[in-house]
This record gives structure tokens, C-alpha cells and sequence, in this order.
């Protein structure tokens, strides 16, 4: 299994690419923030992670602005052959503002 949940703030984002079959490309920065059980005890956890989003997803997170609040899945895998870093593909986002690729999410209340 290889499944990633993740929410954060967008830190920096490249400029769209595309691949030579016309895919659009988009990498970025993701900053997470938050406080986690281990062992019982409360953690802060603080992290960046490289992000790379392919197709219709590479196309809203272009749209995104940098300080927006991103809750992202995907799967990891290594930044490339040479390189074993890992790096999380984006799947789906969805805009802690209320829209999901491109679509308004219930509120809940």
C-alpha cells in the first residue's frame, strides 16, 4: 500500500511544463504543520515535502496561489533513476476553501 494524506500550505510552485506528449506538469513545496500521538505522548511534526502533479490535477494546483492551505493524496515515489528522494504525485486536491478539482464540497455544520 502506498497512500498519502496530507494538508499543508503551498510554499513555492514552478511554473507549469509539459511532457513531450502534452501532459501538463506542475512541481511544488508543501509545508505540513501539526501536533501527533507517539507513544502516547503529543508531537509536534514539521515537514516540506516535494510534490509533482500530472494532468487535470497539474492544472489546479497551477491555479493555486502560494499561502493556500492544500489537503493533498497521492503516493510517493523517488524524485527520478538517479535520485531516491522520495516525492509525493498528487492525485487529488482539495482547497481547504471548500473545492475539490474544481468542485464545491459540502460544508459540514
Amino acid at each position: 500500500m502506498n497512500r498519502v494524506e496530507l494538508v499543508g500550505v503551498l510554499i513555492e510552485r514552478k511554473a507549469q511544463r509539459f511532457t513531450p506528449a502534452g501532459v501538463p506538469v506542475v512541481e511544488c513545496l508543501i509545508r505540513h504543520q501539526s501536533e501527533q500521538l507517539e507513544a502516547g505522548s503529543p508531537r509536534r511534526v514539521e515537514c516540506e515535502i516535494q510534490a509533482i502533479a500530472l494532468g487535470a490535477t497539474a492544472q489546479w494546483l497551477q491555479a493555486a496561489t502560494p499561502g493556500a492551505a492544500l489537503h493533498l493524496t497521492g503516493f510517493l515515489a523517488a524524485r527520478s533513476r538517479n535520485s531516491k528522494q522520495p516525492r509525493l504525485h498528487v492525485t487529488t486536491i482539495e482547497f481547504v476553501e471548500g473545492k475539490q478539482n474544481g468542485k464545491i464540497l459540502q460544508e459540514e455544520g
